[in-house]
């Protein structure tokens, strides 16, 4: 089997590019003409597939949608201007007012948010849960009960469920199996081996190459039956199993205005292409800081499944080929020992991103996190002694350098 980047770098265009470009053309144009009106009137009655406005679909965006669905063995792939927008839009393809997903509690602050607050308002129930104990979800599914959602690694947290178990029950239970492997990259994840249906992640991290741009993808690995859906019905009579991409692209994609952007996916083809390469020198990167960390008596704690010590660290040799992402925690004695050990910094950044070529860090307790209350916060496992670091393509050396020096004496 060829590798992963070998695959991406030889993903043939949808027709033949006339000037025998080795790269995708940038087809920044809204409009697209047609040959004839017979031509145009067959392709708004489904019958003509064509590109006809970008607000709608786009060469350059279908190439990028092409790669992932080559890569990833999907059924269809869409992508969307952002990860929330991955995750908004598939939220309401599969539910309606009265029906209730189950989440891991754990969450990105936005898409909490975006459960708590906003889909909250429009009469969709999100029951929160610790997707670690698997035991804790049969109890919360009901008759209305749509999917069950959840990060491959959490963040900061970095905690990893048993996916090949969640899978099991929400197949017992005919509902959507829903992961964000924004974290895990599909060079060491691959979401429909281990039983995923539906798979959202924001590109803006790992896939850019290098936060470069802001997208989103939502991969349906053809795994569900939609007419087990009471929402994606209709659909699922007239496309089969291209009723959930159907739906979203007509009724939320085209309508709320989410296609990602021509230039963007330029960008999203490119770092695709190196992402096997970054994500290996990332992870070799967590390894070395881990090891520095270690015996590092000003170091209270430190974190990332990579590492042996961590509980998660066979589920992430399982689930990731023993690659969990680029995020690793640690903890000094004090919020002012953290804020002291930041503003020495001079090769890792101060900035709210994740998997960018750079290193990243923050204090998620009083960042990130801050609207929460204080209880909410540790509750969530969020302290104020955490620092989340995401590990760049820097030399190792010259991290820990910056580090050792960032501690002082």
């Amino acid at each position: 089997m060829k590798s992963f980047t070998t695959r991406s770098l030889n993903i043939p265009y949808a027709k033949k590019d006339p000037h025998n470009a080795l790269a995708m053309p940038i087809y920044e144009s809204v409009a697209f003409e047609f040959a004839s009106a017979e031509d145009i009137a067959a392709n708004f009655r489904g019958e003509l597939p064509a590109h006809t406005y970008s607000r709608t679909s786009n060469p350059t965006v279908e190439y990028f949608e092409t790669k992932v669905k080559t890569l990833t063995s999907a059924h269809q792939v869409l992508a969307l201007s952002s990860g929330m927008a991955a995750i908004s839009a598939t939220m309401m393809a599969i539910c309606k007012q009265g029906d209730n997903i189950i989440s891991g509690k754990n969450l990105f602050g936005h898409t909490l948010a975006l459960f708590e607050q906003s889909l909250s308002a429009y009469g969709l129930e999100t029951r929160f849960v610790d997707t670690t104990k698997t035991e804790l979800i049969e109890p919360l599914i009901d008759e209305n009960t749509r999917a069950i959602y959840f990060e491959t690694v959490t963040n900061p947290q970095l905690e990893i469920a048993d996916i090949s178990r969640l899978a099991e029950i929400a197949n017992k239970h005919n509902i959507l199996l829903i992961a964000d492997s924004t974290v895990t990259p599909p060079s060491v994840f691959s979401s429909k081996s281990l039983g995923v249906q539906v798979e959202v992640m924001s590109t803006t991290k790992f896939i850019s190459g290098g936060a470069t741009a802001v997208g989103g993808l939502v991969i349906d690995n053809g795994l569900y039956d939609w007419s087990k859906n009471p929402n994606c019905l209709k659909f699922a009579e007239k496309f089969g199993k291209d009723a959930f991409i159907a739906r979203l692209r007509k009724n939320y994609y085209r309508n709320f205005g989410m296609p990602m952007t021509a230039h963007t996916a330029n960008y999203m083809i490119a770092g695709l292409d190196i992402l096997e390469l970054r994500v290996e020198r990332c992870y070799q990167n967590c390894m070395k800081l881990g090891e520095y960390f270690r015996p590092n008596s000003k170091v209270t704690r430190v974190d990332y499944p990579g590492l042996e010590d961590s509980p998660y660290y066979e589920l992430a040799k399982q689930q990731f080929n023993g690659v969990p992402g680029s995020v690793m925690t640690f903890d000094l004695k004090s919020q002012e020992e953290c804020f002291k050990f930041m503003n020495r910094l001079k090769i890792i950044r101060r900035a709210t991103n994740l998997n960018d070529n750079k290193s990243l860090i923050i204090h998620p307790y009083s960042t990130i996190y801050t609207e929460f209350s204080e209880n909410d916060r540790l509750e969530m496992g969020i302290r104020p002694t955490m620092m989340r670091l995401s590990v760049g393509i820097e030399g190792a050396d010259d991290l820990i350098a910056d580090m050792e020096q960032a501690l002082g004496e």
